[in-house]
């Protein structure tokens, strides 16, 4: 089976980052060259840097954290659909377009993906395509248990009510966002795509690797 890399990889010098969130610094706590005896690195960035994944604690009360988050929801049949570069926003008719009944999880491809192939990517991007509340609830309404965006939310940027994140965590939808899908053709994959298991803070979110596997014919339906 093909394996394709879906994730955006984590750098200071290439990362953007959402504005508010903390910066990306990586450096060496230990060091070979200086004497240690292993190289140890020192991360430090936020829970929903490059490629992650939001859990419904992140914006709902006492709701379940990321450890928490089942696996069978984040690894399984995954559709890629693309939504034209003209678009920026993906509401309720985008939806009832490109995603048929019975799926389960859904990669939204937009115009986004071709942010990752920038010269300078470092530069966060405020024009970035999103989901609107109504398209969240018709995700909701169809069953979808997984929702993935090219870019680093599925919110509308500068929103104030939070309402796509709402509507999605509320109705037990997970989110990826971050992913890069350049080059990934529409179609049926097997996603997987694991968050790292925090267990400390409110477990609101964790960066993800995520990798798209060619399915058989047979898998694919």
């Amino acid at each position: 089976m093909a394996i394709t890399d879906i994730s955006v990889g984590i750098s200071p010098a290439r990362t953007p980052t959402y504005p508010g969130d903390p910066g990306i610094e990586i450096s060496a706590w230990a060091a070979i060259e200086r004497g240690d005896a292993a190289n140890v690195s020192l991360l430090h960035f936020g829970a929903h840097t490059a490629t992650h994944v939001d859990a419904p604690a992140h914006f709902i009360p006492d709701a379940p954290p990321v450890s928490a988050l089942p696996l069978d929801v984040l690894i399984g049949a995954a559709r890629v659909v693309e939504i034209a570069a003209h678009v920026r926003v993906i509401d309720a008719g985008h939806v009832a377009a490109a995603v048929p009944a019975g799926t389960s999880r859904v990669l939204f491809k937009t115009r986004n993906s071709e942010f990752w192939g920038a010269d300078d990517t470092s530069c966060f991007r405020e024009d970035f395509t999103y989901l609107t509340p109504e398209a969240a609830r018709a995700l909701v309404e169809l069953g979808v248990k997984l929702v993935g965006i090219d870019y680093l939310s599925v919110e509308k940027f500068k929103s104030t009510d939070f309402a796509t994140h709402l509507t999605l965590l509320g109705g037990g939808v997970v989110i990826i966002e971050g992913l890069n899908l350049r080059g990934v053709a529409v179609g049926d994959y097997e996603l997987i795509c694991l968050p790292l298991k925090i267990e400390g803070g409110s477990g609101d979110g964790a960066p993800a690797r995520a990798v798209l596997r060619t399915l058989s014919q047979s898998d694919a339906t």
